[in-house]
């Protein structure tokens, strides 16, 4: 009898953990860009280097969890010099952070499709508590989640010395990102 219980108990834990699955990243179908104005005039720039852990439950979407990390060295600004020059000190000081990170703490439904999403950035050794407005889709069997982070360069020392100016360089910065994710 203790047997069967214990089997009983096995099957109903396993059951409970099958809901949950953490998704594969599909990265042709991924991307992270940092959108900003430079002396006024809007530019886009992507992360071509990230992963992503989604361990995402349609039906649970509370018990889900996230994390996210970006090589900073792969931010691309269309140009080698551009690209050479935000890696120094001064930017994103790859050589010391060599990755910006982002830990879910909480993952709440929002509405049909929609999710709020909390936890904790870090860029270039400073971290703030953010929240954020997810959209969750189903797309080619695939869940496709997109949102964007409004940041502050300058609380995360992104533009020290003569680039903390924000009449060059803005300070406000839009994280965009849409991550295709599947089992």
């Amino acid at each position: 009898m203790k047997a069967i219980q214990g089997l009983l108990l096995a099957s109903a834990f396993a059951s409970a953990l099958a809901g949950a699955a953490v998704l594969k990243t599909d990265p042709a179908k991924s991307s992270v860009t940092a959108t900003f104005k430079q002396m006024g005039v809007p530019v886009e720039a992507r992360f071509k280097q990230f992963t992503a852990q989604i361990d995402y439950d349609a039906a649970k979407p509370a018990a889900s969890k996230a994390s996210v990390e970006i090589a900073t060295a792969s931010f691309d600004l269309g140009d080698p010099d551009y690209n050479k020059e935000v890696t120094k000190k001064d930017w994103f000081n790859a050589a010391q952070f060599p990755k910006a990170t982002f830990v879910s703490s909480s993952i709440a439904p929002a509405g049909a499709g929609k999710l709020n999403v909390s936890g904790t950035l870090n860029i270039k050794g400073r971290s703030a508590q953010v929240t954020f407005p997810l959209a969750v889709k189903s797309e080619g069997g695939k869940q496709v989640f997109e949102g964007a982070l409004p940041i502050k360069r300058l609380a995360f020392n992104i533009g020290e010395g003569e680039w903390k100016d924000t009449s060059m360089v803005a300070d406000e910065v839009v994280i965009k990102f849409r991550v295709s994710a599947g089992q």
